[in-house]
């Protein structure tokens, strides 16, 4: 990174701490017998959350290991029970921060939890595609998992009064919620740093981990998704456009989601049969990756594509919201073949809220169909005067 946003984020890491919500619940899930696994995008604060949480414990309880640091990591490839009991020791924590760099590391953390009492663990690693790999089938039963995005504005809040959220929400909308990004007071620097994160960071582990061959293909691939943004994709016609098969574009977006850039949402029915399920609508976790992968900061009052960035930004603080409450709810989108649609259909165990986002209050309507097949719905309309209703707990 260039050497004023690296000060900046050690500045950050080091007194302008934003409490993060998946650290309480790091608290509440630890236990012996158990791992906890942390994924998340590069720079979005994994291992900032590991240091908030081990600052109070004794350092000779604690050990912790990086898993890119070979001289270290390559003990915990071992699958000897003897010598992984050697390596930890008479220690109570074992914290392993990018995981995913150390071979069978999910075998070997069962082994630790099933053969040293008392044992509690964290791994974390930058994409799930790998570590989850690794992990999950041999730890299961044996974790949890929390995923870690970009601030929320649920965290952001705790710092940051009712006038200053109202003021700030442009910035949000432009540069997004990166945690140095928030921390930035220069938009020159924030541009400058997103477009970092996007050439050097945000493809890092699909390049290194999957052997991409076409990485402008990918890049490509991601603009046009970008473009399309609340409009379902046809994996078909960005293949045409990109000379790629649909086979490749969806493991590509595929990859894409494990690597936590972007997510989807599915077609939500009930077996109505004008209701389109067939095409997925995908989002970025952050708008501020959104804007810098087309290329685009200019002010709101000069875009044209306001309602498909508050649309992004709503939905993934909607996901946030979710994953760091631990709600057991699912999110849709809902069409009919007759354009009749609803942004956002969340599915709480059974119950179904409905929600219409726009930037401007405005009366809209319930769509007849919705009404008629779904009567127990709520329905609500999201916009920039009420939104924090739906996204702060």
């Amino acid at each position: 990174l260039p050497s004023v946003i690296y000060k900046t984020t050690i500045i950050w890491r080091l007194t302008m701490y934003i409490p993060q919500k998946q650290l309480d619940n790091l608290k509440a899930l630890i236990q012996p017998g158990k791992v906890i696994v942390v994924y998340g995008a590069r720079r979005v604060g994994k291992t900032t959350l590991l240091r908030k949480y081990v600052e109070n414990i004794d350092p000779n309880r604690l050990l912790f290991i990086n898993g890119d640091d070979i001289a270290t990591s390559r003990f915990l490839e071992s699958r000897s029970i003897e010598n992984l009991k050697d390596f930890v020791g008479r220690h109570q924590y074992l914290i392993v921060d990018e995981a995913q760099y150390i071979k069978n590391i999910g075998l070997n953390l069962k082994l630790i939890v099933d053969h040293i009492p008392g044992i509690k663990v964290i791994a974390t690693g930058s994409s799930s595609f790998d570590l989850a790999q690794t992990i999950g089938e041999p730890l299961t039963g044996r974790r949890f998992v929390l995923k870690l995005f970009p601030l929320a504005q649920m965290e952001i809040s705790q710092r940051e009064k009712m006038h200053e959220t109202a003021t700030n929400l442009e910035t949000r909308l432009i540069y997004g919620s990166y945690p140095e990004v928030i921390m930035l007071r220069d938009n020159k620097l924030r541009e400058e740093y997103l477009r970092e994160l996007v050439s050097s960071y945000l493809f890092k582990d699909i390049f290194a981990l999957e052997g991409i061959r076409y990485s402008e293909k990918l890049i490509r691939l991601l603009q046009l998704i970008a473009f399309q943004i609340g409009s379902e994709v046809s994996l078909s016609e960005i293949g045409r456009q990109l000379a790629m098969s649909k086979n490749t574009v969806e493991r590509y977006l595929d990859l894409l989601e494990k690597a936590f850039v972007i997510f989807r949402l599915s077609g939500f029915s009930r077996n109505m049969r004008k209701e389109i399920t067939k095409n997925s609508r995908y989002f970025f976790y952050d708008i501020g990756i959104r804007n810098a992968v087309v290329g685009m900061f200019n002010p709101l009052n000069l875009r044209d594509d306001i309602g498909k960035i508050w649309e992004n930004y709503l939905i993934s603080e909607v996901q946030k919201h979710r994953e760091y409450c631990r709600l057991s709810s699912r999110l849709y989108f809902w069409r009919t073949y007759d354009r009749k649609e609803i942004d956002l259909i969340e599915d709480h165990q059974g119950h179904l809220s409905a929600y219409e986002i726009k930037w401007k209050q405005s009366r809209v309507p319930v769509p007849k169909d919705w009404r008629r097949h779904y009567p127990q719905a709520d329905f609500n309309v999201i916009h920039s005067g009420n939104y924090l209703n739906y996204i702060l707990p």
